[in-house]
Order: C-alpha cells, then structure tokens, then sequence
C-alpha cells in the first residue's frame, strides 16, 4: 500500500508537471481540500508562482468561514484575493437549488475569470461527486486530490501539520448557507435571508454553548409565501438547549414556522418535469444531496409541478412519520 509521504511526492511531481513551472491560482474555499492543494502547490513550485482566489458570496457565506480563510491564508503565506459571487449566486438559484450549477458559474466561473489564463488548481476529490469520478484536468482547472477520499486527504494534512478549524455547519461537508435553501431563491430579500440569519444563528447558539455538534443547519422549506425553518442538530441537544435554539429561531422575520426535527420526516417536493421523471436524478438527490445533512431519517414524496419556472425542486411541506 502506497504511503502517505509517497502519495504526497507524486502529488508534487504531477503539479510541477501540469502546471510546467507557471504561475497558478487556488480557488480557495479556506476548508480541507483546497487548504491542502495550497499548502502542496506552494511546496511543488513555490511561494511567489502560487496565488489564491477566493468567492464571497457575503452574507450567504459564514462569518467563520470568512475567518478562516483569512487566517489560513496567513499562516500559509498564501497570495490571497477575495471576490464577490453573491450577484451570480442569486443568478443561478432563482429558479430552484442547483449546488452544483452553482458552483460552476458563481465560484469557478469567478476564479476563471480572475485568473487571466492561469492554470486553476481545486480540492475537488472523490467524496465531491458522490463517488463518480471526473476528469484530472479539463478546460484550464486541474484537480491534484481527484482520485483520494477525505481520509486520505486528512492523512496529508496531518503529515504536513495543517489544522482546519470546522465553521460547525458539518463534521464532513461544509459549505454556504444557501444550501439549506430548499426552495427557489425567488425573494433574496426573504428567502435568502431566512437561510442566512437562520443559519449563522445557530451555529453562533452552539458555538456559545459549547456544544459540540456533527452536523448543524437549518433547512428552509415551504410554499414560497412561507418560510419554515426545519432544525437539525446532531447529536440532539437536551432538551433545554432545544428550547433556547427554537425561542432565538423564532426572533427571525423571515421565518413563519420553526421545528426542531427529532424524529424521521416525509419531505413533501415538487420537481420540474426532467427531473421528476428521471429516477437516477430523484435517488441522488433523495441520498446524495438531502438525507446526509439532516440529523433525521427522510423519506421523500414526489409531486410534479405546474410551476414553470421552477428548473429543479422545492420542498413545499413536510410530515413527521416517526
């Protein structure tokens, strides 16, 4: 079996290879993988060809996060630019969630913009798309970590001493607010503020508590003239802290309903038509994108929707079965 330092040495090798000794640029999220992308760029070519580029999507993005990109950046030494994605975010969200359009046209599509030509290296890996792999470099982006899991990407960051500081959101997967979004962003005003005061929230609660959590969010969900903010927290809080959770939830105008979930739920979604018809895109998203950030057991019920505008899904309401 290929050791660590070994798989780090052809890590080295390949990005001083592909990248032919040129100037790069990260697109630095400030988590795991493109921490260690940074960390092994910076190793493989050196400091003064090695730039960072990173998407704030402002008060979409948490508060932590924006820290730590700061501070790692910092420590690392890293050349660090901040860029704003929020006004193509909402672009992209308007008509339904869509993580991995997004990701596409408001963070990579920035950084490629931003990067002039550069080659542009990300943390993408196996854990990223759900166990399908894509290709190591295509179209100007280039992926060192593609063919390793988290665990062997920590195995790296341990062996080259880099400590991440978790934001809270997620022991495994962390990203930005509007993930929790499980409705079209039609209002930013509305909507969008009930997925980001919701969530900073929380996580602020928990952080205060000193509690610590695997996972932590607040999922908005509802018709689009009501926001319902459905809590999960795991492992579950006590029931004191449940309470604290909900009473400061509820201070938030955005949203109508709150519920702490401690029980497995039906998800009630509406889905356009490519989508509800599609059994493949209906298992990933049933598994792949919902139930592993809720702390419950979900079952999903699928309705097709008569709203054309709408491009993906939309949970409209939810039923506790347990």
């Amino acid at each position: 079996m290929i050791s660590t330092k070994e798989k780090i040495n052809n890590i080295l090798e390949e990005i001083e290879k592909i990248s032919q000794g040129e100037e790069i640029v990260v697109a630095f999220s400030g988590g795991l993988d493109s921490t260690v992308v940074s960390a092994l760029a910076i190793q493989s070519l050196g400091r003064e060809k090695v730039g960072a580029v990173t998407v704030s999507f402002e008060e979409y993005s948490y508060s932590k996060g924006l820290r730590n990109i700061q501070d790692i950046s910092k420590a690392l030494d890293l050349k660090l630019k901040i860029i704003q994605g929020k006004r193509e975010q909402e672009k992209v969200l308007k008509k339904g969630p869509a993580c991995n359009k997004c990701t596409r046209i408001a963070k990579l599509g920035r950084v490629k913009k931003e990067a002039s030509g550069r080659l542009i290296l990300t943390g993408s890996n196996l854990s990223d798309t759900w166990g399908k792999r894509g290709l190591k470099l295509y179209d100007g982006f280039y992926t060192p970590l593609l063919e390793l899991n988290k665990e062997e990407i920590r195995k790296i960051a341990d062996y080259l001493g880099i400590k991440i500081l978790q934001i809270g959101e997620s022991k495994f997967r962390e990203g930005c607010k509007l993930k929790h979004l499980l409705k079209p962003l039609a209002a930013p005003c509305y909507h969008g503020k009930a997925a980001a005061e919701a969530n900073e929230l929380l996580l602020s609660i928990l952080e205060q508590e000193g509690y610590d959590s695997v996972l932590a969010n607040v999922k908005i969900t509802g018709p689009l003239n009501k926001n319902i903010g459905l809590v999960n927290v795991s492992p579950l809080p006590e029931e004191k802290l449940k309470e604290k959770i909900i009473e400061e939830l509820k201070k938030v105008k955005t949203l109508e309903q709150v519920e702490f979930l401690d029980r497995p739920i039906k998800l009630i979604i509406k889905a356009n038509k490519g989508q509800f018809d599609n059994q493949h895109s209906r298992y990933w998203l049933e598994k792949g994108r919902l139930q592993p950030d809720f702390s419950v057991p979900t079952e999903v019920e699928w309705l097709l929707t008569t709203n054309k505008n709408l491009s993906t899904f939309q949970v409209i309401d939810y039923k506790i079965i347990g």
